[in-house]
């Protein structure tokens, strides 16, 4: 009786399946479209909901005055600090007092008090010469720069192009095109071997 049931065992055997080697692009097609969702994650996180919960804000930096500390590209984390504790050497962000009053992001160089006030004198650290302006201090607090984030505000601006989000639009359709596709039209090797009863 044992060999019977041994002997039909065997003959029932499925064969050895064949999904290995198939899987292993597949398997790192995945690896990397979840590397690349956590770090679309992360960036979101970064710029979107960190400012909130923590407080700090950022910004890209669009020239190369803070070379090579900060190359354009570069995105800056700063952080709220009173602006009475403001020291030559410090880097901090603040909207120049001229033209556009656009946002710099420079070293101090002269923390000049007047009549209450706190003025101060800004450099780039590429650059030859001192600002030239004079900058009064509005708020209570200025932002300083803790820490630099690599080229990451160049991803940025390339993602944000039009040409890129039609092309991401159009690929991650076709991707999930081909996937069901894929689904539909993959053979089980096992189920192949049997015939129904």
């Amino acid at each position: 009786m044992s060999s019977t049931t041994t002997a039909g065992r065997h003959a029932t055997a499925a064969p050895p399946s064949r999904r290995g080697p198939r899987r292993g692009p597949r398997r790192a097609f995945g690896v990397v479209i979840d590397l690349v969702l956590v770090g679309c994650l992360l960036v979101f996180a970064l710029l979107a909901v960190g400012p909130h919960l923590f407080g700090y804000r950022t910004s890209t930096m669009l020239t190369g005055s803070m070379e090579p500390g900060i190359s354009p590209g570069d995105v800056v984390v700063t952080t709220a600090k009173p602006a009475a504790d403001v020291e030559v050497g410090d880097v901090i962000t603040y909207q120049i007092p001229i033209e556009d009053h656009r946002v710099e992001t420079h070293r101090v160089v002269e923390v000049l008090h007047r009549d209450g006030s706190i003025a101060i004198r800004t450099k780039g650290d590429a650059n030859d010469h001192a600002d030239p302006w004079t900058a009064t201090l509005q708020d209570d607090q200025v932002w300083e720069v803790r820490a630099v984030v690599p080229e990451l505000g160049t991803a940025i601006r390339v993602l944000r192009a039009p040409v890129v989000q039609h092309g991401v639009f159009w690929a991650a359709l076709a991707g999930l095109l081909a996937l069901g596709l894929t689904t539909v039209w993959r053979r089980d090797p096992a189920a192949q071997g049997s015939d129904p009863a």
